[in-house]
């Protein structure tokens, strides 16, 4: 699998676009949002920054729909409060909004004139604000040599620049047959391998974004991560187990082949908070500020947490269902087929999650990150 080329959202605006189906990720942005103020704050009442003038934003996986620019308008929103308050006169802003080449960018420039009326029709005197987009990978560099101020990262992180190496064994057999992920099945290997693909990857990442942003510069990055030190364990596991079993369930119809699952891996990890901290640590370019994790259920809507009848679970398995079809499908689709199989996949899938509901209440555990550029 080239990860870069199929690793997009579902586009557009439709039922199973990523735009109609990322309320989860808006859940954790509000989750988020108390340590981005507080973040975005300390950076501009530090006295590095009080002559700057125009104060350059970068968001990295921002992909697409109403999450992309609102994140935005809350920083600037805070930024520009900020500044009168200290009687500064309003900063100009260039924001730029980055994924990768397949990314939908067109749907959020088409919402950019809803954005610019929302800015203006508030009670802030806003300086001037300009968006741009910049396709690429943030496994490689993006930006000018110290231009950027503050970073932000959401639900990104967590995807690998590739398929680890080293998933087969020297004859060619798959090592973690019958997975499409890391599960308590898995040999260690392949889950050294995983970690140590993550370890290059945010490593990289780090060294890099170190030469783009400027002394004093802050990043807070929100992605997948897990409490304990085992990386197969259930809470880390889940979510792509349960693929696992749905692509099982339409092997043994005879829509796909057993050997089509056994070459298929997701190219994802999530990091412990201490392998994260480490990893921070060793590479040196940036101060740790805060690391903490959180809980938000795989349906974060509390109204919803009492339900347990099968019609509940099937709803909500279908509401879980439809956003993991919306992040996934382009990988899948690539590797298994077209629209036929995936209905019927994620047919089996929402059926798999409704038996999980009628027993437990799945939880994610984000990680969040606040840096300090040294």
């Amino acid at each position: 699998m080239e990860v870069q080329r199929v690793l997009h959202m579902n586009e557009g605006e439709g039922d199973a676009s990523y735009a109609s189906n990322s309320s989860l990720q808006r859940a954790v942005l509000t989750k988020v949002k108390p340590i981005l103020e507080e973040t975005v704050l300390d950076l501009v009442g530090d006295e590095t920054f009080l002559e700057t003038e125009v104060l350059c934003i970068a968001d990295l996986g921002c992909s697409s729909g109403p999450n992309s620019l609102s994140v935005i308008s809350h920083i600037v929103d805070t930024i520009t409060a900020a500044c009168q308050r200290r009687h500064r006169r309003p900063l100009e802003f260039q924001v730029v909004l980055n994924d990768l080449p397949g990314n939908d960018f067109n749907t959020i420039f088409k919402s950019l004139p809803s954005f610019y009326d929302k800015l203006k029709r508030g009670n802030i005197n806003h300086g001037p604000c300009f968006v741009a987009g910049v396709p690429g990978s943030f496994h490689g560099r993006l930006f000018p040599r110290k231009s950027i101020h503050f970073i932000h990262s959401s639900y990104s992180l967590h995807y690998l620049s590739q398929i680890p190496k080293g998933l087969v064994s020297e004859e060619g057999a798959p090592l973690n047959k019958g997975n499409t992920y890391i599960a308590s099945t898995t040999p260690p290997a392949v889950s050294r391998a995983y970690y140590e693909q993550f370890k290059q990857d945010f490593n990289s990442f780090l060294s890099l974004r170190s030469v783009e942003v400027i002394a004093g510069g802050r990043a807070v990055l929100t992605f997948m991560g897990r409490r304990t030190d085992d990386p197969s364990c259930d809470e880390n596991c889940v979510t792509w187990k349960i693929m696992s079993l749905a692509l099982n369930d339409i092997a043994r119809e005879g829509l796909i082949e057993e050997a089509e699952i056994d070459s298929f891996n997701f190219p994802y990890y999530a990091p412990s908070a201490a392998e994260v901290r480490d990893i921070i640590l060793e590479e040196g370019s940036f101060n740790l500020t805060r690391l903490e994790g959180f809980e938000i259920g795989w349906d974060p809507n509390p109204a919803s947490n009492s339900n347990r009848t099968s019609s509940d679970n099937l709803k909500r398995a279908t509401y879980v269902s439809k956003y993991v079809r919306a992040v996934a499908e382009p990988m899948l689709t690539s590797h298994f087929g077209g629209s036929q199989i995936m209905d019927a996949l994620f047919q089996k899938h929402t059926e798999r999650i409704a038996q999980l509901y009628s027993k437990e209440e799945p939880k994610y555990y984000p990680l969040v990150i606040t840096l300090m550029k040294k």
